[in-house]
């Protein structure tokens, strides 16, 4: 099928700060732990690419136009280490060949180089935010293309980078204990399970949630998706319902991360 389009999303991840400490080696091994939480998680949506990289950098490409920043946004709430933090440049779109087909290591085209792009802006900015979104460049205008999101890349991305943007803020806010029982709600749901995971009461982890704007944060998550999905779902009517894949994918995630909830009570 010469015309068979395939909604995808892309992040690239680097890490700040990682050339300025002993850390390399520890890093490397940690980086290649995510490559395989990742491939754990994406296991039941089918085949998606994950690499990394010389350095410290990671590569995803997978089925979905929320996909990547799904898996990027948990990562970053788990992130082992707080002086190295990690930053996404992130992308979406279309393509013409399937996942399978493809090898990332050697692959070019528009949406790669838009991930890219956006990992570069990140890497010069002096408060470096966790994630941004390219959408614009790369991509001849065409104003008869069957995908009318096309049209307005430009100002879904800097709709999605205010959004980002805003969302960083408010986590930059937090205090340790808060952005802890963030994490640990994004992955348990509950808050009497968050206190049971860290010994506080229900009270004290709702104070910690409010004054840390976590229902504030994890809205604009979720609000991400939904439009993602959505755009998904009107460029693709027919193919796969985006919302039940990206639930799918979360409810991966979540569980594996269940059974290894300590993760976030490492130093």
């Amino acid at each position: 099928m010469g015309n068979q389009s395939y909604p995808i999303s892309i992040f690239i991840l680097d890490v700040s700060n990682s050339s300025t400490n002993a850390i390399g080696d520890e890093l490397t091994a940690y980086l290649d732990e995510l490559v395989n939480w990742i491939n754990i998680w994406t296991k039941p949506l089918g085949t998606m690419k994950v690499k990394h990289r010389a350095g410290d950098e990671i590569i995803f490409v997978g089925y979905g136009y929320s996909t990547a920043y799904t898996i990027a946004f948990f990562i970053s709430s788990i992130w082992k280490y707080h002086q190295y933090r990690p930053y996404f440049g992130l992308s979406f779109g279309d393509i013409e060949k399937e996942l399978a087909d493809l090898d990332i290591e050697k692959w070019i085209h528009p949406l790669i180089k838009q991930a890219r792009y956006a990992n570069d802006l990140l890497k010069q900015e002096q408060t470096r935010q966790p994630f941004k979104f390219e959408l614009d460049l790369f991509i001849q205008s065409q104003p008869n293309h069957p995908f009318l999101y096309n049209q307005f890349r430009k100002e879904f991305k800097s709709l999605f980078n205010t959004l980002l943007s805003l969302q960083h803020s408010l986590t930059q806010a937090q205090t340790n204990i808060q952005t802890l029982v963030c994490s640990a709600y994004l992955i348990l749901q509950q808050q009497k399970a968050v206190g049971h995971l860290l010994n506080k009461t229900a009270p004290t982890i709702s104070s910690h949630m409010k004054k840390g704007k976590c229902e504030e944060i994890l809205h604009s998550f979720d609000e991400l998706l939904i439009i993602l999905n959505s755009l998904e779902k009107k460029t693709y009517p027919e193919e796969v319902n985006p919302k039940e894949r990206n639930e799918q994918l979360i409810q991966s995630i979540r569980n594996y991360l269940k059974e290894h909830i300590n993760i976030l009570l490492t130093d």
